[in-house]
């Protein structure tokens, strides 16, 4: 194990990471793949350009804290464990979407719906 500073909320901390053989990619103590000195997962940046349909270039216009070469880097690993990482991605989804169905409707939600502005 070795430790990546990263900033978050202006603040810096160490992150326990464990080396790939992927320059940019680093396995976190929880065993998820991150984007070297980020704090972005791989999966993060997966889904980003499965949802918009971005090419690298505009993947880097979108996120400019990642390089090109951490760009290609996350996607030369996805390939590479695509069936694991397709998984984990296929987990975030049905996750969300159970939340989303758990949820509570807020006040305002019901408030539109009593108007007759959302059905």
């Amino acid at each position: 194990m070795l430790g990546t500073k990263v900033q978050v909320n202006g603040e810096s901390l160490i992150m326990k990471t464990a080396l790939t053989e992927y320059k940019h990619i680093q396995i976190d103590e929880r065993g998820i793949p991150m984007i070297a000195s980020s704090t972005m997962k791989v999966i993060d940046l997966v889904m980003a350009q499965m949802a918009y349909g971005w090419t690298p270039e505009e993947i880097q216009i979108n996120h400019r804290h990642l390089s090109m070469s951490q760009i290609h880097s996350a996607f030369a690993y996805y390939w590479d464990h695509k069936e694991e990482l397709d998984g984990a991605i296929a987990a975030d989804l049905e996750y969300a979407q159970k939340m989303r169905h758990s949820a509570i409707e807020s006040p305002f939600v019901a408030r539109l719906k009593t108007q007759g502005i959302l059905k």
